[in-house]
Protein backbone atom coordinates (compact mmCIF):
# COMPACT_ATOMS: atom_id res chain seq x y z
CA UNK A 1 0.00 0.00 0.00
CA UNK A 2 1.16 3.85 -0.50
CA UNK A 3 0.67 6.66 1.75
CA UNK A 4 -2.24 8.86 0.17
CA UNK A 5 -1.43 12.32 0.42
CA UNK A 6 -4.98 13.98 1.67
CA UNK A 7 -5.23 16.93 -0.78
CA UNK A 8 -5.58 14.84 -4.06
CA UNK A 9 -8.21 12.44 -4.82
CA UNK A 10 -6.76 8.37 -4.53
CA UNK A 11 -7.81 7.48 -7.50
CA UNK A 12 -5.54 10.02 -9.11
CA UNK A 13 -2.44 9.00 -7.27
CA UNK A 14 -3.50 5.22 -8.05
CA UNK A 15 -3.30 6.28 -11.71
CA UNK A 16 -0.06 8.42 -11.13
CA UNK A 17 1.68 5.10 -9.65
CA UNK A 18 0.35 3.12 -12.79
CA UNK A 19 1.58 5.91 -15.16
CA UNK A 20 4.90 5.78 -13.80
CA UNK A 21 4.96 2.18 -13.17
CA UNK A 22 4.94 1.94 -17.08
CA UNK A 23 7.06 4.40 -18.23
CA UNK A 24 9.79 3.10 -16.01
CA UNK A 25 9.36 -0.53 -17.26
CA UNK A 26 7.48 -2.11 -14.43
CA UNK A 27 4.53 -2.81 -16.59
CA UNK A 28 5.34 -4.08 -20.39
CA UNK A 29 4.31 -2.60 -23.38
CA UNK A 30 0.90 -4.60 -24.88
CA UNK A 31 -0.30 -6.15 -21.14
CA UNK A 32 -3.35 -4.38 -19.63
CA UNK A 33 -3.15 -2.41 -16.39
CA UNK A 34 -3.77 -3.78 -12.83
CA UNK A 35 -7.30 -4.75 -12.47
CA UNK A 36 -9.90 -3.44 -10.41
CA UNK A 37 -9.47 -6.37 -7.86
CA UNK A 38 -5.47 -6.20 -8.06
CA UNK A 39 -5.66 -2.76 -7.22
CA UNK A 40 -8.28 -3.09 -4.20
CA UNK A 41 -5.29 -5.23 -2.65
CA UNK A 42 -2.75 -3.42 -3.49
CA UNK A 43 -3.45 -0.29 -2.11
CA UNK A 44 -6.22 -0.70 -0.46
CA UNK A 45 -8.87 1.00 -2.16
CA UNK A 46 -12.57 1.12 -2.71
CA UNK A 47 -14.07 -0.65 -5.90
CA UNK A 48 -15.45 3.01 -6.53
CA UNK A 49 -11.85 4.50 -6.74
CA UNK A 50 -10.58 0.92 -8.54
CA UNK A 51 -13.30 2.21 -11.11
CA UNK A 52 -12.21 5.57 -11.38
CA UNK A 53 -8.62 4.88 -11.80
CA UNK A 54 -9.37 2.95 -14.83
CA UNK A 55 -11.95 5.55 -16.30
CA UNK A 56 -9.27 8.22 -15.85
CA UNK A 57 -6.74 5.98 -17.62
CA UNK A 58 -8.79 4.82 -20.36
CA UNK A 59 -9.38 8.90 -21.27
CA UNK A 60 -5.49 9.22 -21.08
CA UNK A 61 -5.29 6.68 -23.60
CA UNK A 62 -4.73 3.72 -21.81
CA UNK A 63 -6.57 0.06 -20.92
Amino acid sequence: MIEFAPDRPRWRQVADVIRRRIADGTYQPGPRVPSVVEMLEEFGIATTTGQKVHRGLRSGGLR
